[in-house]
């Protein structure tokens, strides 16, 4: 009975603590990144998550927003700042504002691997032009404005608001990417180091969630040969936040081989409970319970067991 009483109370303290969490998520105005520290909120939230891609044209923010001495209300991403501008938010032209031409050039002529842009007379070619057309072409990244060209070792090539970059250690396919502009356009402005310092989550934060913690127990450790059994399945972020609709499964091992699976989902605060009854099982055999939990397209796994006593 002091063991059952213990692990109920044990139940209850997770699903308390959870609940302020879980119910502070209920309103979408701000996104905390844990990669690095820092909130993306309103109308730059907004921007942000209008693209699908953009964690990989824009990556992480690195600044909260603030103004700039001109009074532009700016954010820094690895590979973008954003500006808000006559009531719409705009992508500061990166590439433009940081690119040096080099004196030596690379010439690719091919008429049917490349197109020439009559508004800056440079062409995109190859796997740089597969790529832009992929991911918004000129409305994303403007038009080119350099051809290929060598930089910090780097095959690269710059539109006014991006930079696109060889990468050949890539497999096939992903080897074109967007370089991170932003940190490098900060250290060029000057700006105050201190803005690239993490924060904390601001109130009504939505925090993305990139990885799983999953805990399981049972309810008793010990059972009679003919009993009933729970199994308590807490699915949380990597920052401890009760996550909702999670899709666990479990998958009881008996002692005589066979295996039950069952299939549950957790609670507004993150727990979920598979229950079962049994009949027969050996004195002494241990039953081993897997749990495999998913949500958010991540996965992660974990183990429990209990053991029959008589």
């Amino acid at each position: 009975m002091i063991r059952k009483l213990f692990t109920l109370a044990i139940v209850v303290c997770l699903l308390g603590a959870g609940w302020s969490s879980a119910h502070a998520q209920q309103t979408p105005t701000v996104r905390f990144f844990d990669e690095t520290g820092h909130n993306v909120k309103g109308t730059f939230l907004k921007f942000y998550n209008s693209n699908n891609d953009a964690l990989f044209l824009y990556g992480y923010p690195i600044t909260e927003e603030f103004k700039t001495k001109e009074g532009t209300l700016v954010q820094y991403f690895q590979r973008a700042r954003f500006e808000f501008r006559q009531g719409a938010v705009m992508l500061t032209s990166l590439g433009f504002e940081t690119y040096t031409a080099t004196s030596e050039p690379l010439k690719v002529n091919n008429s049917f691997a490349c197109r020439t842009y009559s508004e800056t007379g440079f062409s995109v070619c190859l796997a740089f032009l597969e790529f832009f057309d992929q991911h918004g072409g000129a409305a994303q990244f403007g038009y080119p404005i350099s051809g290929f060209e060598y930089h910090e070792n780097k095959l690269v090539q710059y539109f006014e608001k991006a930079r696109l970059e060889w990468q050949p250690w890539k497999i096939e396919g992903q080897r074109v990417a967007v370089s991170d502009l932003g940190r490098i356009y900060f250290e060029k402005l000057h700006e105050d180091p201190a803005l690239l310092r993490q924060v904390q989550p601001l109130d009504n934060t939505i925090q993305a969630v990139t990885r799983l913690q999953v805990r399981a127990f049972v309810l008793k450790a010990v059972t009679h040969a003919a009993d009933s059994q729970q199994v308590f399945i807490i699915v949380q972020d990597q920052a401890l936040r009760p996550l909702a609709n999670a899709s666990c499964a479990t998958s009881i091992h008996w002692a005589n081989g066979r295996t039950d699976s069952n299939i549950i989902s957790t609670n507004a605060n993150g727990v979920g409970l598979a229950a079962f009854s049994f009949t027969d099982q050996p004195q002494g055999s241990l039953i081993n319970i897997d749990v495999a939990c998913a949500a958010n397209d991540l996965h992660e796994n974990t183990k429990t067991s209990f053991r029959i006593w008589h």
